[in-house]
């Protein structure tokens, strides 16, 4: 069941202050996608979340659910939680402390009045999925916060919806426990074919999770696109920087050519293959992430993209090295290759990949 979002805006007085919460969202979102609103604290999106869900009274705009009008301030219309027929797993656990797991669990499908065979049937089924086989007969309160989390995600789950939506579900989660339920969750939702719409602040989680992303900033969709497009051809510099880490170096389009840009910066010059509708002498920031910039041990080397360095500092982080390397006045983050004879202090050779330099306008 798709999801069509039109000139939504929400506003909040708090302390005198007038906070745009959402500002003239228009969203639409496939029928049958894992859907993700990616952002920092604050930026609007669980409010969204919300709004969709019924929780949340949009002063303006309009959703649409399948075929139903769900809200429209032109129209007059809102129709209330329970009726829009959607399942919603928050960031809190909010299940009901009176009640063991399996009850929790069950709740949705005995308000639907399904026989007690199913209900049994599917409640195994979900608790193994979210990995609480054998604690049918628990009492809530004596699960751990981890494992109340996972009874929420199953009870949203067990329903199953036409469209769900996930507020940040995974957060208490451990790492191990986050990872392997992360991909079992998309697993799930896949074969279900369900609508999701995720909320959550982890670039991880988003792109390893969704179907597409939207980023947000300040009350306001300023970059949608599937993960590969977010993470490597993004145009704006707070999407490039918040979905990863990247080296951002400011500087100007020297020479515009058919299949690359030269932009000159405070490194030298930097050829990028892949470029913007950018005309010489624009203001332009060049990305290269840390992953696509070479570390060799020793200074010089011919070739565009090669600039000589100095290593300010290197942290082992598993499976490389992470290192500080001092171009000039520009420090540069990259990863360095274990098998690599570099140390702290060393001078050292860089080479960035024309075809990973992106340009993002100013």
């Amino acid at each position: 069941m798709d999801i069509h979002i039109t000139k939504l805006n929400k506003t909040y007085f708090s302390e005198g202050r007038r906070i745009e919460a959402l500002f003239d969202v228009n969203l639409a979102i496939p029928a049958n996608e894992i859907f993700t609103l990616l952002g920092p604290s604050g930026c609007g999106k669980t409010t969204l979340l919300r709004s969709i869900v019924g929780l949340e009274m949009p002063d303006e705009g309009e959703i649409q659910i399948g075929d139903e009008i769900v809200f429209s301030t032109r129209k007059g219309i809102f129709v209330p939680p329970e009726k829009r027929g959607l399942s919603m797993v928050f960031q809190s656990y909010a299940i009901w402390p009176h009640m063991n797991v399996f009850d929790n669990v069950a709740y949705p499908l005995q308000t639907q009045k399904k026989p007690k065979e199913e209900i049994r049937d599917r409640v195994k089924n979900t608790l193994e999925f979210v990995q609480l086989g054998g604690f049918e007969n628990r009492p809530a309160t004596k699960l751990s916060g981890g494992q109340q989390q996972r009874v929420a995600l199953a009870r949203a789950l067990v329903a199953q919806p036409k469209v769900i939506l996930f507020d940040e579900p995974l957060s208490n989660l451990d790492a191990k426990l986050r990872e392997e339920t992360r991909k079992e969750l998309r697993e799930f939702l896949t074969t279900l074919r369900i609508t999701a719409v995720y909320v959550t602040h982890d670039r991880i989680e988003a792109l390893s999770l969704s179907d597409t992303v939207a980023v947000m900033k300040e009350g306001r969709i300023v970059e949608i696109g599937t993960p590969k497009q977010i993470y490597f051809d993004s145009d704006r510099r707070f999407v490039a920087d918040f979905i990863g880490r990247a080296n951002l170096v400011e500087g100007s389009a020297a020479k515009v050519e058919a299949d690359r840009t030269i932009v000159n910066t405070a490194l030298g010059d930097i050829v990028c293959s892949k470029k913007k509708d950018v005309s010489p002498g624009d203001a332009v920031v060049v990305c290269v992430r840390p992953e696509f910039i070479e570390v060799m041990e020793k200074t010089g080397g011919e070739g565009p993209n090669i600039f000589n360095g100095h290593i300010d500092s290197l942290i082992f982080v598993g499976d490389a090295y992470e290192g500080e390397i001092r171009v000039g006045d520009t420090v540069l983050i990259v990863r360095v290759e274990p098998t690599l004879d570099v140390h702290q202090g060393d001078e050292v050779a860089l080479r960035f990949d024309p075809d990973h330099c992106s340009i993002l306008l100013k």
